[in-house]
């Protein structure tokens, strides 16, 4: 069942791109921008990722974390994150099980996992949820509603 604008995000855990134990618990009490993209190294995820980290310090000074979630294993998050020097959390959800708890859809008929991003406040209420395929508009995004949080 896919997550709704209102609903409280579930409890999840995974590792991060540092080989480190990751509970979004720990990250509940201020804003969280999680975006789930299909995989990284590939042109629109890079693009986006690169993004995320050029507006890296807006969101942080709007007292949010970003957190980006794939299926990639530990292994390619650290080089993803090393090649592109990205500042921010990369989880690893190699099974889909955060996908599938957020309700993430697929694209392109079912065959490649979907682009979305949830802006969830500090109480872990989801405030705006975003599907696209276009990469960069995720960031824009987000940031309009945290400015509005």
């Amino acid at each position: 069942m896919a997550l709704k604008i209102g609903d409280k995000i579930p409890s999840f855990t995974s590792i991060d791109s540092k080989g480190d134990s990751f509970e979004i618990k720990d990250y509940l009490g201020k804003p969280i921008v999680i975006y789930f993209y299909p995989k990284d190294d590939t042109p629109g995820c890079t693009i986006q990722a690169c993004t995320f980290r050029d507006k890296y310090e807006d969101f942080k000074s709007l007292g949010a974390e970003v957190i980006g979630i794939s299926s990639d294993s530990l292994s390619s998050h650290q080089k993803f994150a090393s090649r592109y020097k990205l500042p921010f959390i990369l989880l690893s959800d190699f099974d889909k099980k955060i996908r599938t708890q957020f309700g993430v859809p697929n694209d392109f008929l079912g065959l490649i996992p979907g682009r979305a991003t949830y802006v969830i406040d500090k109480n872990g209420v989801v405030q705006l949820i975003f599907d696209s395929t276009s990469s960069k508009i995720h960031i824009e995004k987000a940031l309009e509603i945290l400015k509005r949080m």
